[in-house]
C-alpha cells in the first residue's frame, strides 16, 4: 500500500494495473539533431520500443547528451569531447538508478557516447545490451570515395594547390550523403565493432547502416533480448569478462581500428574492476595479424565490412586466438552466435595465412619520452616510416601547430611535437584530425611525424604517435623538448625516444613553464581536478565514476 503514490505517478503516464507486473526497461537514447551519427535515433528507439512491448516489457525512455566529435574539431569545443564519455555514463547511471529500472537498452552511436554507455552498463551490472546507430554511406565525387575524412585532407590539398575551390566545395556537399556514424573505421565504428566483439549487442549490428532497414530489425530483436536478459538474470559483468576484453583487443587489432580504443577499453574494464594496461595491447598486436584494410589507411569502408560478413565473420576467422566459451548478450556462447556466418569477401577480411600486416594494428611505444607509454596506429603508416629521426618543431597548443602547417613552414624530416594538450593540460585531451589531415592532404603525410600528448581521430594516418604520458602537464618529459632537438621512432622496437642525456631532460624540466591559458570554469574545472592520466583510460577518480 505504501507504493500508492508512486502507482499513481506512472498511471498518469498511461500505465495499468497489469504493466505493473511487467520489467521496467529503460531505453537510453542518444538522439540530438546535431549530429549526423544519432540524428536517427529515435526511429531506432521506437523499434527497440516494439520488442519490450512484444516480448512482456514496458519500456521508459530517457535522453543522453552526444557530441560530434567531427563537428568539434579544431576549435574550444574539442575539449569537451572526451569529458562528455564520464557525463553520458553518470547521466544514464542517475536515471536507471532513480527510478529504479530492471534492465536498459543502451541506443547510441559515435565516439564518446558508447564507450560510456558500456562503462555504464559496467558500474551498473543491471541486464543491459547495446544497440549502435550504425555507419553513414560513402559519399562519391571525382572518382573517389569520400567521407569527412577525406574533407579534412582536402584542406591540405586545397591548401598545396592540388585541388581549385570549386572542386573543394563539390566535394563537400557529397562527402556525407546520410546519417550515421562516419564511413571508416575510425573511432565511432571502431567502438560500434568492439561493442559487438565484447557480446553486448547482437551480431551484425556493428556493420547494420543507419539507413539499412536490417538496423530496425536488429534495434527490434535487442528490445525483446533486453526482457529475457531480465529474466534469465544475465548482467553486463557476466559478458564483459576478462576473456571478453581479451577478445575484443584481439578484433581490434584485426581491424586495425582507432588508437581511442586504447582508452575507452581501459576506462570500460575499470568499471567491471579489471585492470586492462596498454601491455595488453602490445602483446596482443604481436601475435593477432592485422586483416581488414580499412579507411583510413586502406579503400575498404564500414559498407564493405558489412557486405564481407561483419564483425561474426572476422571473429569466426580469429577463433583460434579467442576465447569462444564467452556468454553474450544473445543469451548463447561466442561460439555459438558465430558458428553460421561466413567470409563473402576475401580481400576486405583477409586469411590469416594473407593478412595486410603480420602483426595488428595498434603498437605501445615506450622510451624516455613516453616514459608509462605512446599509442600509434601502424594500420594507417607507410612502410618507410616505421623507423624515423628528425628535429623536432615544437608547439605548445594544435592551434599554434596548424598555423605552422597551413603556413608551410613544416618541412620534410620534420617531427611536430604537439603539447599540453593531454587530458589535464588541454583540458580535455582534444584530437588532432586538423594537422595531421592538413600534413596529408599537402603530401607530406609520408615524411613528417606527428607526437604528442594529446589524442588522434580514428581518421588520422600517417606517422601519428599520440596519448605520450606523463603529458607535459604532469612533468612528462614531453615538456623538456626544444626546436631542433632529435626525436627517433622506431616501431619494430616499440621505442621512442629524445636524444638528450637525463640530467638535461630533468634540468629543462625544473625550468618549464606550462603556457597561459583562460582558466577554465563550470564542468572543465571540475574534470581537470579528477581526471586521470591517457595510459589508464583517462578515467575519473575515485575508480573511474565521475
Amino acid at each position: 500500500m505504501e507504493r500508492t503514490p508512486h502507482r499513481a505517478l506512472l498511471k498518469s503516464l498511461g500505465l495499468t494495473d497489469e504493466d505493473f507486473g511487467k520489467p521496467f526497461i529503460g531505453i537510453a537514447n542518444s538522439y540530438t539533431s546535431i549530429v549526423p551519427g544519432h540524428i536517427h535515433l529515435n526511429q531506432i528507439a521506437e523499434a527497440v520500443k516494439a520488442g519490450i512491448l512484444e516480448a512482456g516489457g514496458y519500456p521508459f525512455e530517457f535522453g543522453a547528451i552526444a557530441v560530434c566529435d567531427g563537428l568539434v574539431m579544431g576549435h574550444e569545443g574539442m575539449r569537451y569531447s572526451l569529458p562528455s564519455r564520464e557525463v553520458v555514463a553518470d547521466s544514464v547511471e542517475i536515471m536507471v538508478q532513480a527510478h529504479r529500472l530492471d534492465g536498459v537498452v543502451l541506443v547510441t552511436n559515435c565516439d564518446k557516447i558508447t564507450p560510456g554507455m558500456l562503462m555504464v552498463a559496467g558500474r551498473l551490472d543491471l541486464p543491459a545490451i547495446v544497440v549502435t546507430g550504425g555507419p553513414m554511406l560513402s559519399g562519391y565525387k571525382f572518382g573517389r570515395k569520400l567521407g569527412v575524412i577525406s574533407m579534412f585532407e582536402a584542406v591540405g590539398e586545397f591548401k598545396a594547390g592540388k585541388i581549385t575551390e570549386e572542386q573543394l566545395q563539390a566535394m563537400e556537399d557529397v562527402a556525407c550523403p546520410t546519417c550515421g556514424s562516419c564511413n571508416g573505421m575510425f573511432t565511432a565504428n571502431t567502438m560500434a565493432c568492439l561493442t559487438e566483439a565484447l557480446g553486448m549487442s547482437l551480431p551484425g549490428c556493428a556493420t547494420a547502416h543507419a539507413v539499412d532497414s536490417k538496423k530496425l530489425k536488429i534495434a527490434r530483436e535487442s528490445g525483446r533480448a533486453v526482457v529475457r536478459l531480465v529474466k534469465s538474470d544475465l548482467k553486463p559483468r557476466d559478458i564483459m569478462t576478462r576473456e571478453a576484453l581479451e577478445n575484443a583487443v584481439v578484433v581490434d587489432m584485426a581491424l586495425g581500428g582507432s588508437t581511442n580504443s586504447t582508452l575507452h577499453l581501459p576506462a570500460i574494464a575499470s568499471e567491471l574492476g579489471q585492470d586492462l594496461p596498454l601491455e595488453t595491447f602490445d602483446s596482443t598486436g604481436r601475435k593477432v595479424p592485422h586483416l581488414c584494410n580499412m579507411a583510413p589507411g586502406g579503400p575498404y569502408t564500414m559498407q564493405d565490412l558489412d557486405q564481407a560478413g561483419g564483425i561474426p565473420a572476422l571473429m569466426g576467422r580469429l577463433g583460434s586466438f579467442l576465447s569462444l566459451n564467452v556468454r553474450t548478450v544473445t543469451g548463447e556462447r561466442l561460439k555459438e552466435n558465430i558458428s553460421g556466418w561466413q567470409v563473402l569477401d576475401e580481400s576486405v577480411i583477409r586469411p590469416l595465412n594473407n593478412p595486410v600486416h603480420k602483426e595488428g594494428g595498434i603498437a605501445i611505444l615506450k622510451g624516455n619520452l613516453a616514459p608509462d607509454g605512446a599509442v600509434l596506429k601502424t594500420a594507417a603508416i607507410d612502410p618507410r616510416m616505421m623507423r624515423h629521426s628528425g628535429p623536432a618543431r615544437v608547439f605548445d597548443s594544435e592551434v599554434e601547430a596548424m598555423r605552422a602547417i597551413l603556413g608551410q613552414r613544416i618541412e620534410k624530416g620534420d617531427v611536430v611535437v604537439i603539447r599540453f594538450e593531454g587530458p589535464k593540460g588541454a583540458p580535455g585531451m582534444p584530437e588532432m584530425l586538423s594537422p595531421t589531415g592538413a600534413l596529408v592532404g599537402m603530401g607530406l603525410g609520408e615524411y613528417v611525424a606527428l607526437v604528442t600528448d594529446g589524442r588522434f581521430s580514428g581518421g588520422t594516418r600517417g606517422l601519428c604517435i599520440g596519448h605520450v604520458s606523463p603529458e607535459a602537464a604532469m612533468g612528462g618529459p614531453i615538456a623538456a623538448v626544444r626546436n631542433g632537438d632529435i626525436l627517433e621512432v622506431n616501431v619494430n622496437r616499440r621505442s621512442l625516444s629524445l636524444k638528450l642525456e637525463p640530467a638535461e631532460i630533468r634540468e629543462r624540466l625544473s625550468k618549464v613553464k606550462p603556457p597561459k591559458r583562460p582558466e577554465h570554469v563550470g564542468y572543465l574545472a571540475k574534470y581537470i581536478r579528477l581526471v586521470g592520466p591517457a595510459s589508464k583510460g583517462a578515467v575519473l577518480s575515485p575508480g573511474g565514476s565521475g
